[in-house]
């Protein structure tokens, strides 16, 4: 592809996006996504020799606690404020229908 998009490239882009452009706008993104493409080669001229890819351009490291099995709540507990329940399960209103009308 050229560094400078001509309409009918935009046009391209917009069908695979499933976009519907007027021609205005064909003409002023392909001035926009040229832009864009000249920026990338511009990159593409940096020496990258011995820079290693990184996921975030800080050094952060996630800091988790450790996975220690703990015990949960009751039965008896989780359903204490409970508006409704039925044995050992929370009751709630049927959302589902019968299956008839549709």
């Amino acid at each position: 592809m050229s560094e400078t998009l001509t309409d009918d490239e935009v046009l391209r882009v917009a069908k695979l996006s499933r976009l519907r452009l007027g021609d205005d706008e064909v003409h002023h993104f392909a001035g926009q996504l040229s832009r864009v493409l000249a920026f990338m080669s511009k990159l593409n001229e940096l020496n990258l020799d011995g820079v290693e890819p990184m996921a975030h351009p800080s050094d952060v490291t996630n800091v988790l606690r450790e996975d220690v099995e703990q015990p949960g709540l009751s039965v008896e507990a989780a359903l204490a404020n409970a508006p409704g329940k039925m044995e050992s399960f929370f009751a709630v209103p049927k959302i589902i229908g019968d299956g008839a009308g549709a």
